[in-house]
This record gives structure tokens, sequence and C-alpha cells, in this order.
């Protein structure tokens, strides 16, 4: 992985000029340090607010854009042979990736499921995709 970009609504660690109301970012960096256990210090990672131009900034640097949901046309998971330079586009726990952002992506993959219930939370979906996506690629 070489970065990790939070875009949205997505929690980001404290920044140093962090425009948010210090009494929140703070709250904020302490939660995500208690469950990153310090990985946000190691990973590289920015927050940005508009995913659209991030979008096209990323294509104009030759990047594959995939989304990561369930959705008309999507490539299972287990098919799915990454590029190098790919960016995953995760969406919201429950609505997924809004329509807009996933217009312009250049594919979308999803997760097979099996049983009853049809998703996972983001934060295993993205587990489980990005160790696909390396795996694939360092072998």
């Amino acid at each position: 992985m070489e970065k990790l970009y939070l875009t949205g609504y997505t929690p980001y660690p404290l920044l140093p000029d962090d425009y948010r109301l210090p009494f929140l970012a703070q709250k904020t960096d302490r939660q995500i340090h208690k469950t990153a256990l310090g990985a946000e210090l190691i990973v590289d990672w920015e927050h940005v607010e508009d995913i659209f131009g991030l979008i096209v900034k990323l294509k104009t640097q030759k990047y594959q854009i995939v989304g990561l949901e369930q959705a008309h046309g999507s490539v299972p998971l287990n098919s799915y042979q990454p590029d190098n330079k790919l960016a995953l586009i995760l969406g919201q726990e429950i609505g997924g990736i809004d329509p807009a952002i996933l217009a312009l992506t250049d594919m979308v993959i999803e997760i097979p499921m099996f049983g009853k219930k049809d998703s996972f939370n983001v934060a295993q979906a993205a587990a489980i995709a990005l160790y696909h996506i390396k795996t694939f690629n360092v072998g």
C-alpha cells in the first residue's frame, strides 16, 4: 500500500494545522490511536475533502480506480487481477459507494458472499480485498 486517502466524513488523525474544533480533533485522534495501535504513525495517509477531485488526480497519474461494492456488472474478487497502480474505493457502512462516485470507477469488484447475510463491514471488506490485492501482486 502506497498511501491511504481518507475522504468525506471518515475520521482522521490530528493534523498540524487542523481546522476542526480542538477538543473534537484530539478526541478523534485518541480514538484512532487506541484502535490503530500506532499504525496511523507509519502508514502514509492524507485527508482529502473532495473525493471527485482526488479521483481525477489519480486517473491522471494512471491509477485504475476500483470500487469495492455489490453492483451490476461487478467482478468477483477471486477473479480480479489487479493492476500495479490502483486506487481502491470503499463506501459507507450502510449505503456503500455513492452512485456518482461509482460512475467514475474503472471497474467494480465484490467479495462473493455465502449464507443469509450479503455484506461485510467496511473494515472486514477492506482487509479481505487488500489481502487479495497484495498477495496477487506478490506471487
